[in-house]
């Protein structure tokens, strides 16, 4: 793997968008390293992925903890530890707090299958199908102490098509969260995003 920027993704479930970044890594041409898996679900389908990809993982037991700050403190300090330069969620199924969120404002993402701000929060692409939109799509945002409310970095749609079921849509739409998510950690390890605000741009080159 590359010596790029540190990254840790965190996970709650199968991890298919933790392989494709864990896979998009090993080429040589990557600009960063995905260092470690944080998953607070020992028997998710992500750990086993990550095992067969070398990946170290940490995994915790939020019921262990007094606060979901206490939780979070040990975590930053494994993060520092650790190197880590970008948080990425990726199917992560907890809310974060400001422990974790101000050592790493503005370094921070998620992957949300909708554009939002349409459809925020779980079963979005249920939400999607059962408004009868004929667009949705990915949002790959910068996380704050919202739901799904963080600053866009990129979105990219997909149609829905009339005979689409959860399962349909649902396949088409983690095919394109794997690509825009591996390329918004691309251009961020390349030095390439910018925040100003609510405003996040990507700058050509």
């Amino acid at each position: 793997m590359t010596a790029g920027m540190r990254v840790a993704v965190f996970a709650s479930g199968s991890g298919s968008n933790f392989q494709a970044l864990a896979e998009a890594a090993q080429d040589g041409t990557f600009p960063a390293d995905i260092a470690l898996l944080v998953c607070d679900k020992p028997a998710a389908q992500v750990v086993r992925r990550a095992e067969a990809l070398g990946v170290p993982t940490y995994l915790f037991d939020p019921k262990a903890y007094a606060s979901r700050e206490a939780c979070e403190e040990e975590m930053v300090g494994l993060l520092r530890r650790e190197g880590i330069e970008l948080i990425v969620l990726a199917g992560y199924m907890r809310l974060i707090t400001d422990v974790l969120l101000k050592p790493y404002d503005g370094r921070m993402i998620n992957v949300h299958p909708s554009l939002l701000p349409a459809f925020p929060g779980v079963r979005a692409i249920r939400q999607a199908l059962d408004y009868g939109v004929k667009l949705t799509g990915v949002t790959v945002h910068f996380v704050d102490g919202g739901m799904d409310t963080g600053p866009i970095l990129m979105q990219r749609a997909v149609e829905v098509a009339d005979d689409d079921t959860e399962e349909t849509l649902a396949a088409r739409i983690h095919a394109v969260e794997h690509e825009l998510l591996t390329l918004a950690v691309r251009r961020i390890a390349e030095g390439r995003v910018t925040l100003d605000g609510r405003k996040g741009t990507v700058r050509r080159g």
